[in-house]
């Protein structure tokens, strides 16, 4: 059976995730923004914590870890990469490696781009892959630290992924996200359609994350950089994919 796996908001616009094997009673945290809403979901419904599982080092992905392990003594995981700037790890990993987490097969990548040393994880059983700030609701992160190679390398080992995965990111900037990308890719009416759907919910208060693959390989301007229309509207037609994906990157961080 699939993992439960619970959204919760944090911070103004960060999520944490839980993810809950209810034969077992054993229970993911996927980051740590901060921790009174992720005590306040465990104790709600019951669940003890056993690992958490680290995506970066960014404060707002980690700064909760301390206070919840005052509570739960949980295994913390995270890239051997990063581990010289993230909280201790008792369990260091890389690329291609495989984990035994609530009882389902965690397969890691490598997604540096945001940062050198981001990982997802991604759980096939349940068809859910946690990006936090790789691939992104309508978006990617910011080139913090990588190069725009080095990030659509990333979304591509993402994007090559079954279309029905979920994909569970760390912020909720879709909104925001949707009125850039229509610049990009305004004849798209998949994109049209998804923006009315994501204004509907927000002013619903309900989250946008997470979002099928298939949707973000459908409407996500950074997954389309090598896409002819994209590439037309942006006057560069033929150009590498990478060479497209830096100048929407480029344009989104003047947006």
């Amino acid at each position: 059976m699939p993992l439960e796996i619970i959204t919760i908001p944090c911070l103004s616009d960060n999520y944490a995730f839980l993810a809950h094997n209810d034969a077992s009673g054993e229970t993911a945290l996927i980051d740590a923004p901060e921790s009174g809403p992720i005590l306040a979901e465990l104790a709600t419904r019951g669940w003890q914590l056993n690992h958490v599982l680290l995506t970066h080092h960014h404060w707002d992905h980690v700064d909760g870890l301390s206070d919840i392990l005052d509570h739960y003594p949980a295994q913390v995981i995270g890239a051997a990469t990063d581990a010289h700037r993230l909280p201790p790890l008792d369990v260091q990993v890389s690329e291609d490696e495989t984990l035994q987490i609530c009882g389902e097969r965690v397969h890691v990548f490598d997604v540096s781009g945001h940062t050198i040393g981001h990982i997802a994880y991604y759980f096939p059983e349940s068809s859910a892959v946690f990006t936090a700030d790789s691939l992104m609701a309508l978006g990617c992160g910011r080139l913090f630290e990588g190069t725009a190679d080095q990030m659509w390398g990333s979304l591509c080992k993402l994007a090559a992924l079954p279309d029905e995965t979920m994909v569970y990111s760390g912020h909720e900037y879709t909104q925001s996200n949707a009125k850039f990308a229509v610049t990009v890719d305004s004849d798209n009416p998949a994109l049209i359609k998804r923006i009315a759907e994501i204004d509907k919910a927000r002013a619903a208060g309900i989250p946008t994350v997470p979002s099928q693959l298939a949707l973000e390989k459908a409407t996500n301007p950074f997954l389309r950089a090598d896409n002819p229309a994209i590439q037309a509207k942006l006057g560069m037609k033929n150009a590498r994919p990478e060479s497209v994906f830096a100048e929407i990157r480029s344009r989104k961080d003047r947006f």
